[in-house]
């Protein structure tokens, strides 16, 4: 386990930690380059991404000198496929499951990358929900959704690695267990202390304001991990509208009123 753990790859996903504070300097071209092409490198279904760059640093999240937007593309395949005297016919669902895997798998590459080249990295989530407006910035054709944004430059400070489930709440062997409460609350306390360790939330200032009339027994003490996370998915995004929105303006067509609108 030793030797495995000196391993130089492994150790870099390791250390993994998001940046959120990055020195002015831009990485340079031959840098950008060699992160994209080892993005290119991951896994894939059929190549169905593109990458945007933005180096506009006044404009980009926490004046990042590097803003990637990696993008779910249909479009150019599309291209492709013309050449080919071919038509998309497998429905916009499963394409962009395929889609979000390969385009997931390419930033996420680039991330390590990044990393064993010294530089920070931060992923942006929200991309999808502002697909449209992404959209008219850089002009982008039907059938290309932003799905996600990196933050990429040098790190102008230096957080330690955030806590992860232990394994035994992450890696089922043979079966799915019955998750006993001493298994969910060992997770949760792993979680919790961990970020509470390192004033993650009070240092960030990070409390997600309650909704419904709820009561706020939480100071930044012991508000931590778990509960941030349950707030969130406890009181956001409820409807799927937004989002099916979103997607049906960048041309993917998931209602089956939009289907038949397509096809006529």
């Amino acid at each position: 386990m030793t030797e495995i753990a000196l391993n130089q790859v492994i150790q870099t996903m390791l250390n993994h930690k998001s940046i959120r504070k990055y020195k002015a300097e831009t990485p340079p071209d031959n840098v950008i380059h060699a992160i994209v092409r080892a993005g290119q490198q991951a896994p894939f279904a059929s190549q169905a991404y593109s990458v945007l760059l933005s180096r506009n640093s006044k404009r980009n999240p926490f004046k990042a000198p590097l803003l990637f937007t990696i993008c779910v593309d249909y479009h150019k395949f599309e291209k492709i496929m013309e050449k080919r005297g071919w038509k998309i016919v497998t429905n916009d669902l499963t394409l962009l499951f395929f889609g979000i895997q390969d385009a997931a798998l390419m930033a996420e590459n680039m991330v390590v990358a990044a990393r064993s080249l010294g530089l920070g990295s931060c992923f942006l989530g929200s991309a999808m929900f502002r697909a449209e407006k992404i959209a008219e910035e850089y002009h982008l054709p039907k059938r290309v959704f932003p799905l996600v944004q990196l933050t990429i430059g040098y790190p102008a400070e230096d957080p330690p690695p955030r806590p992860r489930y232990p394994l035994e709440f992450t890696l089922f062997e043979g079966k799915y267990p019955e998750l006993t409460d001493e298994i969910i609350i060992n997770a949760m306390k792993t979680m919790d202390e961990g970020y509470l360790a390192q004033d993650y939330y009070k240092n960030l200032k990070a409390k997600i304001p309650l909704e419904g009339g709820r009561e706020e027994k939480f100071t930044y003490d012991n508000y931590s991990w778990t509960e941030h996370i349950c707030r969130k998915w406890g009181q956001w995004y409820p409807d799927p509208k937004t989002l099916i929105e979103q997607l049906e303006k960048r041309g993917f067509h998931l209602t089956k009123k939009m289907r038949k609108l397509k096809k006529q």
